[in-house]
């Protein structure tokens, strides 16, 4: 299973931007899906530098597997998890 969230619309507020990460991990986990797709878009590189701090703390960290960056497209992250 495969999830997806876009940034887009909410690029701007910073609070709705942490609930909605903290959401989709959240549906990721009771799903037990293997891969969220993260779309922060291109633009200057703040947000995804947001997304990645956020992705890097410590309770948000030990949910997932590995974050890759896409190799094609800047504006996209991929969170990986592995479930027993």
């Amino acid at each position: 299973m495969k999830l997806k969230l876009d940034l887009h619309d909410i690029y701007n507020r910073g609070s709705d931007i942490d609930k909605a990460l903290r959401g989709i991990i959240d549906e990721a986990v009771a799903k037990k899906a293997t891969l969220v797709e993260i779309i922060p878009g291109k633009g200057s590189g703040a947000l995804k530098k947001k997304v990645l701090r956020f992705l890097d703390q410590k309770d948000v960290k030990q949910l997932y597997h590995r974050v890759e960056k896409d190799s094609k497209n800047f504006g996209r992250l991929f969170v990986h998890f592995r479930w027993k």
